[in-house]
C-alpha cells in the first residue's frame, strides 16, 4: 500500500501543478505578470502548495484508506495560480484561453503517458511477464512495471483533473470557458454565483459522485486497454 500511495501522490502533485502552471504561462503569454512576479511561474512544487488541497486533503484521505482499506481513491489540487485579465488585450477571449490551458495540458499530459504506456506494455509482456532470470533481471522487470502503474495512475488523475475542471461551474476552469459564449445577463448570473460556486460543486458530486466516477473510470480503462490494465492493477507489477 505504501508504494501505491507514494506513486499515487506523485502523479497527483505533477498533475496539479502543471495545470496550474499553465494558467500562469498563457496569461503572462497574454501579457500578464502576476504569475511571473508572485513565483508562480515555476515547475518547482513548493510555490504551488495549498496547505489544505495539497497536504490536508490527501493526508486525510491517505488516513483514511490505512485505517479501513478498501478502494478510496486519492486527490487534491494546488493553490491557484493568480491571474489578473485588466493585462489582457481582449479580457474575454484572454480568460478564455487561461481557462482552456488547465484541462488541455492535463490532456496533453495523459496522452502523452498513455502513448508511452502502451508503447512499454508489449515490451513488458514479450521480455519481462512471467520470465524469470538473476538480480538485474528482476531490477529491470520491476523497475518497467512500476514505471507502466505510475502512467496508469497519472492517466487516471489526469483525466480527472480535466473532466472535473471543465464542470461550467466557478471557480472551476469550465465557467471561465462557458463565460465567454453566455450573454451579458448570463454572465451576471455566473458572477453572482460565484461565491455559491464550491458549495455547489460539492452538493453535485455528494449526489452524483458514483456517477462521476464511474464515467471516469470507463474512460480511464477505455484509455489503457485491458492488457495495460491486467499488468498494472491485478498482479503484474507487485
Amino acid at each position: 500500500m505504501i508504494p501505491n500511495l507514494i506513486i499515487t501522490l506523485l502523479a497527483l502533485f505533477t498533475a496539479a501543478i502543471v495545470h496550474e502552471y499553465s494558467h500562469g504561462y498563457v496569461a503572462w503569454k497574454l501579457g500578464d505578470p502576476t504569475a511571473r512576479k508572485a513565483g508562480r511561474l515555476t515547475l518547482n512544487p513548493v510555490p504551488h502548495v495549498d496547505p489544505v488541497g495539497t497536504i490536508l486533503v490527501p493526508l486525510g484521505l491517505i488516513l483514511l484508506q490505512l485505517l479501513f482499506g478498501g478502494g478510496l481513491f486519492i486527490f487534491g489540487w494546488a493553490k491557484p495560480v493568480p491571474i489578473d485579465p485588466r493585462y489582457f488585450r481582449d479580457t474575454e477571449r484572454g480568460m478564455l484561453q487561461v481557462g482552456l490551458a488547465g484541462p488541455l495540458s492535463n490532456i496533453l499530459m495523459l496522452s502523452l503517458a498513455a502513448l508511452i504506456g502502451h508503447l512499454l506494455v508489449p515490451l513488458y509482456q514479450t521480455y519481462f511477464l512471467g520470465g524469470k532470470g538473476g538480480f538485474l533481471f528482476q531490477f529491470a522487470r520491476n523497475g518497467l512495471g512500476l514505471f507502466i502503474y505510475f502512467l496508469g495512475v497519472f492517466v487516471f488523475i489526469n483525466i480527472i483533473l480535466a473532466v472535473f475542471n471543465l464542470i461550467p461551474m466557478p471557480p472551476l476552469d469550465g465557467s471561465r470557458i462557458l463565460n465567454y459564449f453566455l450573454s451579458p445577463r448570463g454572465k451576471q448570473i455566473m458572477a453572482q454565483m460565484e461565491q455559491y460556486g464550491f458549495l455547489i460543486i460539492l452538493a453535485v458530486l455528494w449526489l452524483g459522485g458514483d456517477i462521476f466516477f464511474w464515467a471516469i473510470q470507463k474512460l480511464w480503462l477505455f484509455v489503457l486497454g485491458p492488457s495495460w490494465y491486467r499488468i498494472s492493477f491485478l498482479g503484474g507489477v507487485f
